[in-house]
């Protein structure tokens, strides 16, 4: 009867003799864009205007582009387009999403740049100019020593002349204030730091600030926010995406707000609301639910209930805000 110690042994090396067996090399090789087109017009796709797909597949690659034709096809195994399918349409829906990421991102910045406003304030009126390196008010021990690395390697990174003249100036501590030091890392590292502060008493100011009744709706607007905005910042397909992280939507809110039943959390639409929710907390006179009405009628052809939209959604309070 073999140990245990033997048994790990045969398994591992029974796993390594199937991964040995079902190992197939790539030899696919790369091909012109005159080929490219070949290929999706073999597959059913109608391209009207040859020279300008050829020019659009030397600026935007076709794998890119495969995101937004992929909805197209009748079947995904041999990338069969269904009758009708146009490469215009593709093309449409991709410049739909790149100016869709440019609006969403605008109104991300203008809602991090206010966190990091009031994080900084309230919690260093309270606590001091490094309350950031206090372990005693973390949640997490962990997740604390996680963010304090991240935030000495982010200040090391920056080269904004306040960080310089501040380290130019001082020695001690190795950190500048939080009024420096927080102003240049990532949304991530700031939302964890929000997450991990067990001071739920200023969390739960700085939420209400933002009109938000309980922390934990900021706690996990701001964490699916992080992740909206890497998505952005890596310039990936956004208009029909599943999101990992999906945001507390609550029945009722201060401000006007959505009506949740019903709702896929996963989609796209969610985030939307969160962000014309958070912007009107902190500008109230913001045209982001008019650029956003501009732009999705500006390409009709986008599928909004892709993106998780309602069929009500124009009639909700928080869209009817400007008309």
């Amino acid at each position: 009867m073999p140990t245990d110690s033997a048994t790990l042994r045969l398994c591992m090396r029974t796993q390594a003799e199937l991964l040995f067996l079902y190992t197939v090399d790539y030899s696919k090789r790369p091909i012109d864009y005159k080929d490219q087109i070949s290929i999706l017009q073999g597959r059913g796709l109608i391209i009207d205007n040859i020279p300008y797909a050829y020019e659009q597949l030397g600026i935007i690659s076709y794998f890119r582009l495969a995101g937004y034709w992929r909805p197209m096809e009748a079947d995904k195994n041999t990338h069969i387009f269904k009758s009708g399918s146009t490469f215009e349409n593709a093309l449409s829906l991709y410049y739909f999403d790149k100016q869709l990421r440019a609006l969403l991102f605008s109104v991300i910045q203008s809602i991090e740049i206010a966190l990091r406003t009031k994080m900084i304030h309230h919690v260093s009126m309270k606590y001091g100019a490094f309350w950031f390196t206090d372990s005693a008010l973390s949640f997490n021990h962990t997740l604390f020593s996680t963010n304090l690395l991240h935030v000495k390697a982010e200040i090391a990174r920056s080269r904004e002349d306040f960080i310089q003249d501040h380290f130019s100036k001082y020695t001690s501590p190795d950190v500048p204030p939080a009024w420096k030091a927080l102003e240049v890392v990532s949304f991530g590292t700031l939302s964890k730091l929000y997450f991990n502060l067990n001071d739920n008493d200023i969390k739960k100011i700085i939420a209400s600030e933002f009109h938000l009744p309980h922390r934990k709706f900021l706690d996990s607007w701001i964490k699916s926010m992080a992740v909206l905005r890497n998505i952005i910042a890596h310039h990936a397909r956004l208009w029909n995406r599943n999101f990992p992280n999906i945001p507390l939507l609550p029945r009722h809110l201060p401000s006007r707000w959505i009506d949740t039943y019903g709702l896929a959390t996963q989609k796209l639409y969610p985030q939307l609301c969160v962000l014309a929710y958070l912007e009107n907390a902190i500008h109230p006179a913001n045209s982001f639910v008019e650029e956003l009405k501009r732009l999705l009628s500006k390409y009709p052809n986008v599928d909004v209930a892709a993106m998780g939209f309602p069929p009500d959604w124009e009639l909700q309070p928080l869209w009817a805000i400007s008309d």
